[in-house]
């Protein structure tokens, strides 16, 4: 925006504490290079835009504001003459992105002089290069220090996600250890029970009754369908009733595992008409066994399936045999990065997922997405587990105009108002000493706006905490973040 042109005083310059030190001919140089412009009340530059000149107040009140969610919050006023604000680290050229990094409006007519920011950066490295050697050192001596620690909280929380992997990873490791040490067992107690079959002189016809029937079991073992407990009990019970009238001994053991591969008395009912009395209880504990071994087999393929699964997820999650830049789908990173986290999510919580599966994948860097994705989910966890309640997650995603919202919603305690202002800011953290560096949502803003030129915010009521991230479904060229 530009303001109303206005004569540029050299002695109006000097009078000011940021120029007063300045020869006349280095006046003279900025009155001949720079402008004097007067704005009416309203904005004079957006935060974001690229940072083209260096204000400096002569006359009236400004007022410098940032976007923190969905709130302008006010950082500064003031009515200071000499007071400045815009691309003041335009000395740094090529190696900082040039925007400003904050909102500047005046609430009455304001003047300003108004210095190019080519200039700016000109003049200071002409008439002040101790200066800008000290200001370039300690520029990115801070963010170096910033690095430093964001690269020890990314390697905290893949500490905590390791430990979480290796418990999801040793309960169906477990289970398969325990299924095949039990199906050795029943396989041993098969083959006895085949040898005592062996050896009574059963017809040819009877066998091949008793292979048939083993494997129709087998087969409704595989199409089993889970029972409500009550549904469960009502079946054993009727299960035991049909042993004992039948005369097998201990049919309380047995029904159990009948039910649970869905067999029931009409089941048994055409067990009976295939063999006769003498051979009926030695094929029923046959097909107990066959059951137990089917049953087994598939604990072992739903443990290592899951061990497999978890191992994907890891892969996915790290991205560590992908390019780091690419075309990627939004909803494979969510899923991945909710496996690797379900430890730290606990038990109380219910994660939710409301994804719009007809949205395009986006160009992103999916590793550092996963890792914004952690940040939300492990805050979003960490308030809900602050309450004595159970708690919902929910994981949404939609298209919001040009862009991809991934929106991650909480029903916990909510942001207070009094820190709203201060949550995106470097080493801020509520959380005790030791549990939190601060710098979750400072990194994820970071990889969000500066990497992906997407946007962050937040909506936080008690009950109700949405932080909405927006990623441009067609990107620029990537750039490395700020």
């Amino acid at each position: 925006m530009s303001g109303r042109p206005m004569p540029c005083s050299q002695e109006e310059l000097g009078s000011l504490f940021l120029f007063e030190k300045l020869a006349p001919d280095q006046l003279a140089r900025l009155c001949r290079e720079g402008r004097v412009e007067e704005f009416a009340p309203g904005p004079v530059y957006g935060e974001g835009d690229p940072a083209t000149c260096f204000y400096v107040l002569l006359e009236g009140t400004v007022v410098l504001s940032r976007r923190i969610g969905d709130y302008d919050v006010e950082t500064s006023r003031s009515s200071s003459r000499g007071v400045y604000a815009g691309a003041f680290q335009a000395y740094l050229g090529d190696r900082l992105r040039q925007v400003y990094n904050s909102s500047l409006h005046v609430l009455e007519p304001t003047r300003f002089f108004v210095l190019p920011a080519e200039t700016f950066a000109a003049v200071m490295h002409e008439w002040f290069p101790m200066a800008v050697h000290l200001l370039e050192g300690l520029f990115f001596g801070v963010k170096s220090a910033q690095e430093a620690v964001g690269q020890r909280e990314r390697l905290m929380a893949l500490g905590s996600l390791s430990a979480g992997l290796t418990h999801e990873l040793n309960n169906p490791a477990a289970a398969a250890v325990r299924a095949t040490s039990a199906l050795r067992e029943r396989v041993a107690a098969m083959r006895h029970t085949l040898g005592i079959i062996a050896a009574r002189p059963y017809r040819r016809d009877t066998l091949e009754t008793l292979v048939d029937v083993q494997e129709r079991t087998a087969e409704r073992v595989a199409k089993a369908t889970a029972l409500s407990p009550l549904e469960a009990a009502d079946r054993e019970d009727a299960l035991c009733d049909w042993l004992d009238d039948h005369g097998i001994a201990d049919g309380w053991q047995l029904a159990p595992t009948f039910v649970q591969a869905g067999l029931d008395t009409d089941w048994l009912d055409q067990v009976t008409a295939a063999v006769d009395s003498d051979t009926l209880e030695g094929a029923v504990r046959w097909l107990n066994y066959t059951v137990e071994t089917e049953l087994l087999m598939n604990e072992i393929e739903e443990s290592t399936t899951r061990v497999s699964a978890l191992v994907t997820a890891a892969k996915q999650y790290s991205q560590l045999d992908r390019a780091p830049y690419q075309v990627t789908d939004v909803h494979e990173l969510l899923d991945s990065t909710l496996l690797m986290v379900s430890a730290k999510i606990g038990p109380h919580i219910t994660v939710v997922k409301e994804y719009d599966r007809s949205l395009p994948k986006i160009p992103a860097y999916p590793g550092e997405l996963n890792q914004v994705w952690t940040n939300l989910i492990d805050n979003a966890a960490a308030a809900m587990n602050s309450i004595d309640a159970d708690g919902t997650l929910t994981v949404r995603t939609a298209r919001d105009g040009d862009h991809l919202l991934v929106e991650f919603r909480d029903t916990g305690p909510g942001v207070p108002a009094d820190i709203r202002d201060r949550i995106f800011d470097p080493f801020f953290t509520t959380k005790p000493v030791g549990e939190g560096t601060g710098l979750g949502l400072d990194i994820s803003w970071r990889i969000i706006v500066n990497k992906h030129n997407g946007d962050l915010r937040f909506h936080s009521v008690p009950g109700d905490t949405r932080f909405q991230v927006r990623l441009p479904l067609a990107s620029a060229d990537p750039r490395s973040p700020q």
